[in-house]
């Protein structure tokens, strides 16, 4: 989630916002016709981690890139029929993955029940006594993810901002690691049957005391040998900063970032672990003035700097406040649709960083503004994405091969034509055609050799 700085946006602030989605679904409708959408692939779940891979394998074998979308109160805050429509809205618009929490501890009506009345312990905070009516509604909500081709990253016991009261870290500590233990085994038991499962350990908070966490792990590994596992910590870390790299149950990582330093934790992740990482939060759209473009550049910024996928927020959707089923048609969900478009029509597999700056020499910028770009392993590809309009300078000797064809592409709704650059020998300088489709100054820049 995004800590208790959440809390800052009033109901008056969060109205102004859902009063104001009419234009803003205008300007996404104008970047994305319903119509023009493409037909995604789904996933063969379950997904797994292949030697030597720094992206996730579908069961027929295909790379799986995490498009995901931040739905954090989706099991304790929507009826079945509002949590079908949600998932249904979400794989339509290309979404493939849903960050949930499995029980809220403060987020939702009346919390820690579910919109039915129903709480997930018989006994308030008492780990040892699941209601199976809770779990079971649950297990449904994750049934109708999977019919939807979308991936659950579950957090079966978030911890909460600082292990305070928006998660059950103290309830945790009451309940010591012999019953977290065991509701590891009954979580694994009770919803394990599920193939479309990413556990979330953690949430929001790197704990002192680690036993709890390695309780839970064990617990469900002991049921569910094969369970896919990350880590959610504090804001600013990953998952590797937090566990290392010793544990074995640890096999995918992620990190959780402000929208200033994407680049910077992307590529420290990346030349730190052989895993595949991904994007798990950035900053959330209409949360401390944050628009879609600034959701965008947090995307790509992370995928071209090594992740194998990212999730986005909106504030109004993660919570299911007032206003989420307007939110749903924002532009940020509507724009980032554009990231899964344009990698699955590439090579995206065989991206590498550009981490020596040999492709793009000149305009990179830093902070929020951090252009950033990525080469395929043969040289024959490269994709530079650009958060505001700026002159760049290319490197062609960074790619392989012939003569080089380049286009922009727009990357709230995928358009492309002609790159035509001015030329000084091997350099190549670029200038965006002013402003996107969403009014805005970003642009993608694509450049192909011949091979």
């Amino acid at each position: 989630m995004i800590s208790y700085r959440r809390r800052q946006m009033t109901a008056a602030g969060l109205l102004g916002i859902v009063q104001a989605l009419p234009a803003m679904e205008r300007t996404a409708r104008e970047a994305i016709r319903l119509d023009e959408r493409p037909a995604f692939p789904r996933a063969t779940f379950p997904l797994s981690v292949w030697p030597g891979r720094r992206y996730l394998v579908d069961a027929a074998g295909a790379p799986f890139l995490i498009h995901g979308d931040a739905a954090w109160s989706l099991i304790a805050r929507l009826t079945r029929e509002q949590a079908g429509d949600y998932l249904s809205d979400r794989q339509r618009r290309g979404f493939n993955a849903v960050l949930v929490n499995l029980i809220e501890h403060e987020f939702a009506d009346a919390p820690p029940r579910n919109r039915y009345g129903i709480a997930p312990f018989l006994r308030a905070g008492d780990f040892s006594q699941p209601d199976e009516r809770y779990f079971a509604y649950a297990d449904e909500v994750i049934g109708k993810a999977g019919e939807n081709g979308i991936l659950v990253l579950l957090a079966p016991a978030y911890l909460g901002f600082g292990g305070g009261s928006e998660g059950w870290y103290k309830e945790m500590q009451a309940n010591g690691e012999g019953r977290i233990k065991a509701y590891g085994h009954y979580v694994a038991r009770r919803l394990g049957r599920h193939a479309n499962l990413l556990w979330v350990m953690g949430g929001d908070f790197n704990p002192p005391d680690k036993s709890l966490l390695g309780a839970l792990v064990t617990g469900i590994r002991e049921v569910l040998p094969k369970a896919l596992l990350t880590f959610h910590g504090a804001r600013g870390t990953s998952a590797t900063d937090f566990l290392g790299t010793g544990e074995s149950w640890f096999q995918i990582s992620n990190i959780y970032t402000d929208s200033h330093n994407v680049v910077e934790k992307a590529s420290a992740e990346f030349g730190r672990t052989a895993k595949p990482f991904f994007l798990i939060e950035g900053r959330y759209e209409w949360a401390e003035g944050i628009d879609a473009r600034v959701v965008r550049l947090q995307a790509w910024q992370a995928v071209l700097s090594g992740a194998c996928g990212q999730i986005m927020g909106n504030w109004a959707i993660w919570q299911f406040g007032n206003g989420w089923e307007r939110a749903l048609g924002g532009e940020a969900s509507a724009t980032m649709e554009t990231l899964r478009m344009v990698l699955e029509s590439l090579p995206w597999t065989r991206l590498l960083p550009d981490r020596r700056a040999t492709l793009l020499t000149r305009g990179a910028g830093a902070g929020m503004a951090r252009a950033v770009a990525a080469v395929t392993d043969d040289g024959h590809l490269g994709l530079v994405y650009m958060p505001s309009s700026r002159e760049i300078r290319i490197e062609a000797r960074a790619l392989s091969g012939g003569s080089i064809q380049a286009h922009w592409i727009d990357p709230t709704h995928g358009r492309r034509q002609l790159a035509e650059p001015k030329t000084s020998g091997a350099q190549l300088w670029f200038d965006p055609p002013g402003r996107n489709a969403g009014r805005d100054g970003d642009w993608l820049l694509l450049l192909e050799s011949a091979k």
